[in-house]
């Protein structure tokens, strides 16, 4: 094994000193103060588990072109530098690497829900079926 190699719990663990973690009522209170909530689940998994209401539904395999104003295709909801952005997945894992490439980017305020969306449920915040969004 190559001394080199960097672990993937290694590379959470560095993307995670680098972004904002939050609770899901204290990703709540921001949402409601005026940051985006981004949801990078697949469509599946919203489809069977809910969504955040007013949340941006963003792949994760096209996030940073979106959050980019310079990519050919961003979106005018996350690509402003200024905009407090929060990264939600399923459990709390992607979205801190997705939090930190989109810092890398030129994003300063941006951070996860620690747990995902399965912990921003289980606490009882509001959820509505995509269908509703």
């Amino acid at each position: 094994m190559d001394d080199d190699r960097t672990t993937i719990d290694e590379l959470l663990e560095q993307a995670r000193t680098q972004i904002r973690r939050l609770t899901p009522h204290e990703a709540a209170a921001a949402q409601a103060a005026g940051a985006v909530i981004i949801d990078t689940r697949d469509s599946a998994d919203r489809v069977a588990e809910g969504i955040i209401p007013g949340s941006v539904l963003v792949t994760r395999n096209t996030l940073e072109w979106r959050a980019d104003p310079s990519s050919e295709s961003p979106d005018q909801r996350l690509s402003g530098f200024e905009a407090d952005l929060i990264v939600v997945c399923n459990d709390g894992y992607s979205s801190s690497l997705a939090a930190n490439s989109l810092r890398q980017l030129g994003h300063a305020g941006v951070g996860d829900i620690v747990g995902g969306y399965r912990a921003w449920k289980a606490a009882k915040l509001p959820t509505d079926s995509p269908s509703q969004a």
